[in-house]
């Protein structure tokens, strides 16, 4: 199967609006029929965004510079938790809930535009999805490829789950960091003619390794970091962490309350259409026993009218009668 056709046509599909992507899921894989049949059933077996991870798809297509800023903010994030730095992690999360608020108002005005609108449920998992791309450059990749077919989440401490999180794994490239520490290999050690081992075992270098294993004894070695800067580097953490839980939690009880609000006015608004419906029916169900009623009423007017012409008719006869045999 060619890989770079499916990459090609998956591209296409996750860039259209939610629900355009089933139909042109068959009509590409239908016009892929020409090139064997793996192509075609792959096409096939693409699955379909849920829709936060559309919303992020459009956010990364249409709005590449907003995950731009998170995925560099992301970097800062995860060079300063290396070196312990906790005043710097507590003030990146308070950047980053500036910048996941504008990146979610931001996904809502795009997929508007795609013709969807994001309910307050499907904005938080956006966000969780965004969340995640801070804390890990393989969620970064994802989420920036374009082709995300569910919603990712972090938990602080493990690697972000991406398994099924892509349409096309493939196409993602992988984080630097990782691609170098999976190829990179410590070069085998030379074998030493006998002469040399013999040598070393006995406990004697030659003069020119001296200067090069004094300079080596002689360099300081980086300090490793104190208990305490351990634990101020955890307690920024932990303090970041709960200002974030914070947040969300006053979030969450602002979404609760936009749709108790939402939920007392629809409940409002059904029970004065039940009103109305009722108020109607029995208003149709008078109507009709009137129409009933018209219709009796016109029909035995019809009757009368037709009697009354039959017996003019007959009066009128009469009267021709009587005034010819006057004559």
């Amino acid at each position: 199967m060619d890989d770079k056709a499916l990459t090609a046509i998956a591209f296409e599909l996750y860039a259209l609006p939610f629900e355009e992507f089933v139909a042109a899921r068959t009509a590409a894989a239908k016009a892929a029929a020409g090139s064997g049949k793996d192509l075609p059933a792959a096409v096939k077996a693409l699955p379909k965004p849920s829709a936060a991870a559309w919303a992020v798809n459009m956010l990364a297509i249409h709005e590449p510079g907003v995950l731009a800023q998170l995925s560099e903010l992301g970097q800062r994030m995860r060079s300063a938790q290396t070196s312990l730095d906790a005043a710097a992690l507590r003030e990146l999360a308070r950047e980053r809930r500036t910048l996941l608020a504008t990146a979610v108002e931001t996904a809502r005005a795009v997929a508007e535009r795609q013709g969807r609108s994001i309910s307050a449920t499907i904005a938080a998992d956006v966000e969780r999805t965004l969340q995640a791309m801070t804390a890990d450059e393989g969620a970064t990749a994802a989420v920036q490829s374009g082709l995300l077919v569910q919603v990712l989440s972090t938990d602080g401490v493990d690697t972000v789950d991406l398994d099924g999180a892509v349409a096309v794994p493939g196409a993602v490239p992988a984080p630097l960091s990782t691609t170098t520490q999976g190829t990179t290999k410590q070069p085998p050690a030379a074998t030493a003619p006998k002469e040399e081992r013999t040598t070393a075992e006995h406990g004697t270098r030659k003069p020119a390794d001296q200067p090069r294993l004094k300079a080596v004894r002689e360099t300081p070695r980086p300090a490793s970091p104190s208990a305490l800067e351990k634990a101020n580097a955890a307690l920024g953490e932990a303090m970041a962490a709960e200002a974030e839980s914070a947040r969300l939690a006053v979030d969450r009880q602002s979404q609760l309350a936009d749709t108790e609000a939402e939920v007392a006015d629809l409940t409002r608004e059904t029970r004065e259409l039940r009103d109305r419906l009722k108020a109607a029916e029995e208003q149709l169900d008078s109507a009709r026993k009137n129409l009933g009623m018209a219709a009796a009423e016109a029909k035995q007017a019809t009757r009368a009218a037709g009697k009354a012409k039959r017996s003019a008719m007959l009066a009128q006869e009469r009267v021709l009668r009587l005034g010819n045999t006057r004559d």
